[in-house]
């Protein structure tokens, strides 16, 4: 388990190192506040997965892939968000699409989440993953078909929408709320209603980001770029340390 730790820092360092030397050909204005909060939305990320895969060893086995996932969510975010702000100070745009990328990785990751906490506390059925999976699969394809125009935009958010609302029936009203509601923890009925509002609340910023990026128009993309950040902040950073706190507070630490 020390390798594990030593290794996964070292990663992060190597990491690390590497975006370090990019800055240095690409200089960060001081007053360049989308840049900045690029900046710090990837020290963020950086900071979570390493304490996501430190932790990893303190709590019960049930809940070490739930924390190993975790840390994947953030650790490919802080890679994204490296790149994305290197892209931001040399041409002073961020595409969308370098959004989606991230998104299509890191976004159904979140929701397979669902499936492993209910897992580790008792024993469902897989079709639970594959539902949560495909409909997030199906609202972040449709979203980039739109945007990127190779749907209609407005059918692109519609398809974008259908797999969000059916995400969220899964998780409140069907067989993965319903097996929430039956599971007899404490810690994970806690942690699986703070999870299902984020993906509720916290999640409304994109499509909202959609219609006035794409559809109706009334929002610049640096102010769009600065909401999409720290809404990822909280949608990743903050849903993952839930997790953390439901495996603390199930299994206990060793």
């Amino acid at each position: 388990m020390k390798k594990f730790k030593l290794f996964a820092l070292a990663t992060l360092a190597l990491v690390g190192f590497s975006g370090a030397a990019n800055a240095e050909t690409m200089l960060l204005a001081s007053d360049d506040f989308v840049g900045v909060s690029f900046w710090l939305i990837s020290m963020g990320m950086l900071a979570a997965t390493a304490f996501f895969f430190m932790e990893r060893g303190s709590v019960a086995a049930v809940w070490r892939t739930s924390l190993t996932v975790a840390g994947l969510i953030t650790g490919i975010a802080f890679v994204h968000y490296m790149y994305m702000r290197g892209v931001w100070v040399q041409t002073g745009d961020s595409p969308t699409a370098y959004r989606y990328i991230d998104w299509l990785i890191t976004i159904p990751l979140q929701m397979v989440e669902f499936y492993l906490i209910l897992a580790a506390v008792r024993k469902i059925p897989s079709g639970i993953f594959w539902r949560l999976l495909i409909g997030s699969l199906v609202m972040l394809i449709g979203g980039y078909l739109g945007e990127a125009g190779h749907l209609n935009s407005m059918l692109g958010f519609i398809i974008f929408m259908a797999g969000w609302i059916y995400v969220l029936y899964e998780i409140f009203s069907g067989e993965a709320g319903k097996a929430a509601a039956k599971s007899g923890n404490k810690s994970l009925s806690t942690a699986f209603s703070a999870l299902r509002m984020i993906v509720t609340l916290g999640w409304a910023i994109y499509p909202l980001g959609y219609i006035f990026g794409n559809l109706t128009g009334g929002v610049d993309a640096q102010s769009l770029n600065v909401i999409y950040n720290f809404a990822d902040f909280i949608n990743k950073i903050a849903f993952c340390l839930i997790i953390w706190a439901a495996a603390v507070g199930s299994g206990g630490r060793k």
